[in-house]
């Protein structure tokens, strides 16, 4: 077994989420450490939060703004966000980012409020 993985990203295919559609890479059961997703943002992304996740996005491409606790604030290609547990959070406009989730990415630790 090899001691890396490589994953063309823009092949996977795209999942509902939150946000938009993702395409997450080195989603397994052996690989507890993290993930990388592609995501496509939508204008009727949902907030949610973690309990257990802290997420770091990359905007690519687009413009908008990220809702963070409550506060908006805007983005643009090349933002960087660290999201913290417990931070509500979601982002607003025509976006592609990349979000890289620690510990890996688990369906079960996603929350909403309403």
């Amino acid at each position: 077994m090899n001691n890396y993985i490589i994953t063309q990203i823009d092949e996977l295919e795209p999942q509902t989420c939150p946000c938009g559609t993702t395409r997450r890479a080195f989603v397994s059961p052996d690989n507890t450490v993290a993930t990388i997703h592609m995501v496509d943002i939508s204008k009727d992304s949902r907030v949610h939060y973690h309990k257990k996740l802290t997420e770091i996005y990359l905007i690519l491409e687009g413009n908008g703004h990220m809702e963070l606790d409550g506060e908006q604030i805007p983005v643009k290609p090349m933002t960087t966000i660290l999201i913290k547990p417990g931070c509500r959070h979601r982002a607003v406009g025509q976006m592609r980012i990349v979000n890289i989730p620690i510990p890996a990415f688990d369906p079960a630790d996603e929350w909403f409020d309403d």
